[in-house]
């Protein structure tokens, strides 16, 4: 029977979410990779198992993560069932819909039907009565964003979620989405863009400035931009990562030369900080406060607990940013 460490909380930060009384650890664990059937069970319980243990109390799940579609959000409910039963009030259990779950016009996009329905199906796979927070995982052009809200707002009346957020959303979308909540007494919570050193649009779009705006919170995904921003690519591409295999969302042709030697220059700045690459990314992602979290993967506990070392060191000097955005942006 698995214990949680008594000292859990004594190390992790957690930060306020935008204007909520809803407080986040700085590194949140993703579920999106490495929980489905092809990864052994009592690893993926380990990597749960220690990722609550250093203080990592949000999971972060979407209805198609596995693969196959589903099979995450059913591992998790194994774990809580099996692990984290006495633990649920001191979890935030976060899933989404918006991407192709099943087949037909009902299987993905914003509609009502599809986002109640998903989210139903999400609960009874996970064992839960409600999640934490309820996300539109991406815009939908042909449903109107009344539809879509309302949905997520339907969601916190019937008591399934307490919280709702989007993913993917332009700013322009997050200020009308915000919008539209507000109207109907739900307040849009948070935002999960994709965030990293080397995609810098949240910065540029203008989005992380509208959410300072707005007072919604931030949780970024990809921070270490599938794989590149760890030391997996300082020597080229490894038989077995994730560019080798060309997976579609990392492929052979974006790791170049130049690319490489990019990577290798940052590592310097992070030996240099006592960091491995990795970590250096994480800070880098949650300096000056402006992103609520962090969300990693992790294939074993090991590299879990190499990221959430991270948190040691979120402080940088205005020579060590200059630096990076020199290297970055070339």
């Amino acid at each position: 029977m698995y214990t949680a460490h008594p000292d859990r909380y004594a190390e992790m930060p957690y930060r306020r979410t935008g204007h909520s009384g809803l407080k986040l650890p700085a590194l949140s664990l993703g579920l999106w990779h490495n929980f489905g059937p092809d990864r052994p069970v009592e690893t993926q319980r380990a990597i749960l198992r220690r990722a609550f243990d250093l203080g990592v109390t949000h999971f972060d799940l979407a209805n198609n993560y596995g693969p196959p579609p589903g099979s995450a959000e059913s591992a998790l409910g194994e774990a809580l069932k099996a692990d984290f039963a006495p633990y649920r009030d001191e979890l935030v259990i976060s899933t989404k819909a918006g991407y192709l779950m099943w087949p037909g016009p009902y299987g993905e996009w914003g509609s009502r039907k599809y986002l109640l329905s998903s989210l139903d199906q999400s609960l009874s796979r996970m064992g839960l009565d409600h999640v934490d927070i309820f996300y539109s995982h991406r815009p939908d052009p042909d449903t109107p964003l009344e539809e879509t809200m309302g949905a997520l707002h339907t969601a916190v009346q019937q008591g399934k979620a307490l919280y709702v957020g989007v993913s993917n959303y332009s700013p322009e979308q997050t200020r009308e989405a915000a919008r539209i909540l507000a109207g109907l007494g739900t307040p849009l919570l948070i935002h999960q863009p994709r965030y990293s050193m080397l995609d810098r649009r949240p910065e540029t779009s203008g989005l992380l400035d509208t959410l300072d705006e707005l007072q919604v919170g931030s949780i970024a995904y990809s921070p270490l931009e599938q794989g590149l921003l760890t030391g997996r690519y300082l020597d080229g591409i490894p038989e077995d990562s994730r560019a080798a295999s060309d997976s579609p969302f990392l492929n052979s042709d974006a790791v170049t030369e130049e690319l490489v030697g990019r990577l290798r220059t940052l590592n310097g700045i992070a030996e240099a900080r006592g960091q491995s690459l990795a970590q250096l990314a994480l800070a880098w992602v949650l300096r000056q406060g402006r992103v609520t979290s962090a969300l990693v993967g992790a294939s074993s506990p090991r590299q879990l607990e190499d990221s959430v070392a991270a948190i040691g060191n979120l402080d940088f000097d205005a020579g060590e940013l200059a630096r990076i955005d020199e290297i970055v942006k070339g």
